[in-house]
């Protein structure tokens, strides 16, 4: 059953419930399209243009920093301006990056259209967080956000095997051309169809001292903290798979560009499977109940794939089954940490949306660095890693999210 928006201190608009979850797909659809469709052709787009690996990888870490910093700018401005003026700006920047990305003759300027790419980026996936808390209540919309990130699963999906047969065929000029027009289809839809859905515009939002109290009172407050904290781990272990993958799996293993995109679409169908699993959890066990299972299936995953490369098991099946493990603890994680992070804050949801969405973007910008520089021919830094994410996110969603995860709407904080 489609859920319609009614809910306490939510916004009603005449969106079709349709038209909502299309419209998240799209805007949250944009980062795994931005990477996932990307990452075949990195190894390919590094031989180009005569990069290292470290150079490669600031193509991800630049992109993924300047995303992150640039949700903190995002979130006020449409807290203050609202949602749309934010979107039709920053999918208009992303687009012009994205044809400019394809066109780069040097490493140098992939860096800088990346970035640019990745601030305008922001744009999208604050506001498309923020507008699950204008709909709905924090339940609600994890369930909502389920149904979104089921479409960004999808999108996921198709993405790395779209990329892999680009760079095949073709080159990696082709596979960044279609985040262009990814890009373009996303602004026309807000362009066509989109409504306003922030309740009230906050007019002090951008202001230096109400802005910073009120950063202050989200990011420290308990509930945030806990699910922030999940979001963060939950993305970085992504990520770890993310930036790493497709020199572990291409260049160490020996699988072509299709196989490596077949292993992303095999992760991307277990993400999809674990946000179908995690509406069911959600109705079953609610949202603390939901994120414990999912902390056993991250777990599982993490610890599997790392014990398997330390027993010298070096193949593509020892890491892509453990992934599929940790892919579905993943999105069981996702819908609920970002729903929960902004669901105190109906008042300054996208502020919350940013805050939270910025821990991501740091724990990914980490993971992005410390690759660069300790990828050294094995599987270990790949195998590894994901290890260490599974053991932090199971503890904190066994700790942390159990103690403070029911959402409560926080105590306004005065604007002047």
């Amino acid at each position: 059953m489609t859920p319609t928006p009614a809910a306490p201190a939510a916004h009603r608009v005449a969106m079709s419930p349709a038209t909502v979850v299309l419209l998240l797909t799209l805007l949250m659809g944009i980062q795994p399209v931005t990477t996932d469709l990307y990452l075949p052709a990195l190894p390919a787009l590094t031989r180009d243009l005569g990069a290292n690996i470290a150079s490669a990888q600031l193509t991800l870490s630049a992109l993924i920093i300047c995303f992150g910093f640039g949700q903190l700018v995002c979130g006020p401005l449409a807290d203050r301006f609202g949602r749309q003026p934010v979107l039709r700006v920053g999918l208009s920047l992303y687009t012009i990056a994205s044809v400019l990305s394809a066109a780069a003759p040097a490493i140098e300027w992939l860096v800088l259209w990346r970035a640019l790419q990745g601030a305008a980026m922001a744009a999208a996936v604050t506001c498309g967080r923020s507008i699950i808390r204008d709909l709905y209540a924090p339940h609600e919309g994890a369930r909502v956000m389920s149904r979104a990130l089921t479409g960004l699963g999808t999108i996921a999906m198709a993405s790395p095997v779209l990329g892999g047969v680009l760079v095949e065929y073709f080159n990696w000029h082709a596979a960044l051309t279609v985040l262009a027009v990814f890009g373009a289809v996303a602004l026309g839809l807000v362009l066509w169809r989109f409504e306003e859905t922030v309740p009230a515009r906050n007019p002090s939002a951008t202001r230096i001292v109400p802005m910073l109290r009120n950063w202050r009172s989200v990011a420290t407050h308990p509930t945030f903290l806990a699910w922030a904290t999940l979001s963060a781990l939950t993305y970085g272990g992504l990520f770890v798979t993310l930036a790493g993958s497709s020199f572990v799996v291409i260049e160490v293993l020996g699988i072509s560009r299709a196989g490596y995109g077949l292993f992303l679409l095999s992760s991307s169908i277990a993400y999809t499977a674990g946000t179908f699993l995690c509406r069911r959890l959600l109705l079953s066990r609610g949202l603390r109940g939901a994120v414990a299972v999912g902390g056993a299936l991250s777990l599982a995953g993490g610890v599997s794939m790392a014990a398997l490369s330390l027993f010298g098991v070096h193949n593509v099946w020892a890491i892509a089954v453990p992934q599929w493990l940790y892919a579905l603890g993943h999105g069981i994680h996702q819908p609920c940490g970002q729903a929960g992070a902004v669901g105190p804050f109906p008042e300054k949801a996208g502020t919350a949306a940013s805050l939270s969405g910025f821990g991501m973007s740091v724990s990914a910008f980490l993971v992005s660095t410390w690759l660069g520089k300790h990828l050294d021919g094995t599987v270990y830094p790949l195998t590894l890693g994901v290890g260490v994410f599974g053991v932090g996110i199971a503890l904190v969603a066994w700790t942390l999210v159990q103690r403070h995860g029911e959402p409560q709407r926080a105590t306004a904080v005065p604007s002047t």
